[in-house]
């Protein structure tokens, strides 16, 4: 058997009224949208860590997500799993008209104006009430960060943007200025406003220096739980107090020892 073909005869039987799993017949779009993102972050950390075993099975449980989501949709009259094949099929082929047709672009520019053309004419002829705007089609569920990104860059084909990092750096200063502002007055709700305007505005320099904002704050994670994990064993080979003993003054101490370590110094 078609191994995509039994697999949709798997969850068609999970959701069996009469002789499928409870959990799975309980579930609902709502309730498997958190195991779908899960699942999306699992692919993404497989790929970073470079385990292709791992990548291969993580592949299949986001398969699953999108099969159990095309099962419910299914019993619900609403489309199943091959109409979703074939719209992706269908998109695919009408958005690579240099591939598929005879359209031809003279750089990689080009070729991404045209497909940013394609997806607005695509959102404008689902019919949305409404004036449409440069702001349709950033999903609501982003990532904060990828998001910030996406609707900066969305603003910016319009021409709202900073001409160059600078000027947006020099915003990001600013913006601190207004927090400590907001620390010092004690206005918790002004101060998450404020907060989120430095996060922001931050997002906008990493984007104006031609780095993607979600990979550079992976990147700093990595760093600092590669020398935290480092320092917490410079310390038990140590042989002194455990960590939560030690004063801060200590472990900024051990912590700078990582550090210099890390580099060779």
């Amino acid at each position: 058997m078609d191994a995509m073909r039994q697999l949709l005869e798997i969850m068609a039987r999970l959701r069996d009224p009469d002789r499928g799993c409870p959990w799975d017949q309980r579930q609902t779009y709502a309730s498997i949208a958190p195991y779908t993102l899960e699942e999306a972050y699992e692919v993404a950390d497989a790929i970073q860590r470079g385990d292709m075993g791992e990548l291969r099975d993580e592949l299949g449980d986001l398969l699953f997500q999108i099969v159990f989501y095309s099962q419910m949709a299914s019993e619900q009259e609403h489309f199943a799993f091959d109409d979703v094949a074939r719209g992706i099929c269908d998109k695919m082929i009408r958005r690579h008209p240099h591939v598929f047709a005879d359209a031809e672009y003279a750089d990689d520019e080009q070729l991404r104006h045209a497909w940013e053309q394609q997806k607005a004419e695509e959102r404008s002829g689902r019919g949305s009430s409404g004036l449409s705007s440069q702001m349709d089609g950033v999903a609501r569920a982003l990532p904060a960060l990828i998001r910030a990104e996406k609707l900066q860059k969305r603003a910016a084909r319009v021409g709202f943007d900073w001409p160059d990092a600078r000027g947006a750096f020099d915003k990001t200063r600013e913006e601190f200025d207004e927090v400590q502002v907001e620390i010092d007055s004690g206005d918790r709700a002004r101060l998450q406003d404020e907060l989120g305007d430095m996060l922001f505005a931050m997002v906008n320099v990493v984007r104006l220096l031609g780095m993607d904002a979600e990979q550079t704050l992976s990147i700093a994670n990595e760093k600092f739980e590669r020398r935290f994990r480092d320092m917490e064993d410079w310390l038990r080979a140590s042989g002194g107090p455990a960590m939560q003993d030690l004063t801060l003054a200590e472990l900024e101490a051990a912590w700078e020892g990582v550090k210099r370590h890390e580099s060779g110094t």
